[in-house]
């Protein structure tokens, strides 16, 4: 089948879906540019600053939610279900599922003063919901710092030559912010300098690699990414994370735009087979394949970003659907182009065992399977050794980008949870609270945190899941219609439900007791949150019928 004729099926129902579907979400949510944003109301310098443009924050934002999910998912379901499965879930999925949770959950967090979504959740469903759920959040967060940081220390001694490009581009955002922000310099112009300057870094890095020797590489660098996470939650956004995660956003254009390119030009056809069958190694096609492709399609991760940084930093509600939706629609072209890269990109049955695609996921090489299908499909534009380079140097900087996102955001939490709710002052300290998550981090980085990755997908899900449910009882308990927002919850609630139960049962019948008891837990988690939420929309609308029966 034709990949050209796909992408631009895909294309053309993402930019309907945006226009169309996209205002649909803005008057169920009563969008108002001219009511005033957290960020503009509660400015404080550090974390509630209004970005410059919405372009800005669509660079953090964006830059944020690609992690490696949306590359890696899709890379790993094609070769367990085929191409066809996958690619129908990432163009579904990301707009009526992953859109309208990412622009769902900024929404609920303007109205409530940008707070998260793990607050919120306590004016919505009650105290002890927002006590479990949050705690779960900031579990699971811990776990995403701590293996981002191990993911992207093991791909900087693996590709030395990234290493200048990837901390160079630290120094090039301040100096970007301190252009913008305090030198009144236009925000082009500055752009224009800040990408010269990266170029010249990735010069600079194609010809002085940077190794740490021994197999003390990746124990160093570990400590060097979390010290610079833990740096990077305090400072004001305005000096680092807007401008860093704005300037990585046009690298990863960047090498979206060679990709599609690098397709336009060889005009590649699927060599994967487009259906491989219900069962896999992994459980069957539902509900795997759909936490296999998470971030693809839909992530509880991006309500985290929504909830966490984004509407701290938005300046107009008129922008949320460029933020949020446009972003999700976004990433899941991103999905779409890994998919082709490895699907069409490299061979099946071919002889040539090194660009196999099945032969190299047998080696349990995702990235590098990606790095490799990507160059073949640029090979015409760039060459193929110097886009898997580029394939590299995408992944590395969508993983570290999520890596500082994720750590201001368990920031917050903790001074929610542990300052706020449970009365501990001394982290209510924006700092104390960081160096609680950078430690309880690091332990799991140098410890064995393979041991809870399996379940993270799941898991991931279920947080898309709850936060839906909580947006959609915040529509009902407000008088608008919740539809749109519930039949997505329910989906995923029955997904996710069900995966863990695949999993648990997996996990039991190998012996692994610990992951079988946490994807146990995780079902009771997605039980009680559920039956919290039913219980309070009989609540409400006994007291409304009994209110409505005295007033007649």
């Amino acid at each position: 089948m034709s990949v050209l004729g796909i992408c631009g099926f895909t294309f053309i129902a993402f930019v309907l879906a945006y226009h169309f579907y996209g205002r649909v979400l803005d008057n169920l949510w009563q969008v108002a540019p001219e009511r005033e944003t957290p960020a503009v109301e509660k400015n404080d310098g550090v974390d509630y600053v209004p970005a410059r443009h919405w372009t800005i924050l669509f660079g953090h934002h964006f830059s944020s939610i690609a992690g490696a999910g949306p590359i890696l998912g899709p890379v790993i379901a094609g070769v367990l279900w085929g191409w066809g499965p996958a690619l129908a879930w990432i163009v579904l999925g990301s707009i009526f599922l992953g859109g309208v949770h990412d622009f769902s959950s900024l929404m609920l967090s303007l109205r409530y003063q940008g707070n998260s979504v793990g607050d919120v959740t306590a004016s919505v469903l009650g105290r002890r919901s927002q006590i479990v759920f949050s705690l779960f959040l900031w579990i699971t967060l811990v776990l995403i710092v701590a293996v981002f940081a191990a993911i992207t220390a093991r791909t900087l001694v693996a590709e030395p030559h990234i290493v200048i490009p990837t901390f160079g581009l630290i120094l090039v955002a301040v100096i970007f912010g301190f252009l913008v922000y305090r030198g009144g310099l236009n925000q082009a112009v500055a752009t224009i300098i800040s990408l010269l300057l990266i170029i010249g870094l990735f010069v600079l890095g194609e010809h002085v690699p940077v190794t740490i020797p021994g197999e003390a590489g990746v124990p160093v660098w570990i400590v060097i990414l979390l010290v610079y996470a833990g740096i990077a939650s305090v400072v004001p956004v305005h000096f680092l994370l807007q401008p860093r995660d704005y300037l990585s956003a046009y690298i990863l254009f960047v090498g979206m735009a060679v990709g599609y390119l690098g397709v336009l030009s060889l005009r590649p056809t699927f060599q994967a087979p487009f259906f491989l069958g219900y069962s896999s190694s992994q459980g069957n096609l539902w509900p795997m394949l759909m936490v296999t492709v998470a971030c693809g399609a839909i992530s509880g991760f991006h309500a985290l970003v929504s909830s966490g940084t984004s509407s701290k930093q938005i300046r107009s509600e008129k922008d949320g659907r460029k933020v949020t939706y446009g972003a999700m629609l976004t990433e899941g072209a991103l999905a779409l182009l890994a998919l082709i890269c490895v699907a069409a990109g490299l061979t099946w049955n071919g002889l040539d065992t090194a660009l196999s695609y099945p032969q190299l996921m047998k080696s349990g090489e995702p990235i590098r399977t990606f790095g490799l299908g990507y160059g073949q499909v640029v090979a015409r534009i760039i060459g193929a050794k110097a886009g898997s380079f580029l394939a590299m140097v995408m992944i590395n900087g969508f993983v570290l980008t999520t890596l500082d996102t994720a750590t201001r955001i368990t920031r917050y939490l903790t001074e929610e949870l542990f300052g706020r709710t449970w009365r501990v002052a001394i982290l209510r300290q924006r700092y104390v609270a960081t160096l609680l998550v950078l430690a309880c981090s690091a332990y799991l980085a140098f410890g064995n945190w393979q041991k809870l990755w399996p379940v993270f997908g799941a898991s991931n899900q279920l947080v898309a899941a709850i936060v839906l449910l909580v947006c959609a009882c915040y529509l009902t308990l407000t008088g608008r219609n919740w539809t749109l927002i519930l039949v997505p919850s329910v989906l995923m609630f029955l997904t996710t439900i069900w995966a863990l139960v695949t999993q648990a049962s997996q996990f039991y019948q190998k012996k692994g007791y610990l992951l079988g008891n946490v994807a146990v837990g995780l079902v009771l988690l997605a039980v009680f949150v559920m039956e919290e939420a039913v219980r309070l929309i009989l609540f409400r609308k006994r007291n409304h019928l009994t209110r409505t029966g005295k007033e007649n």
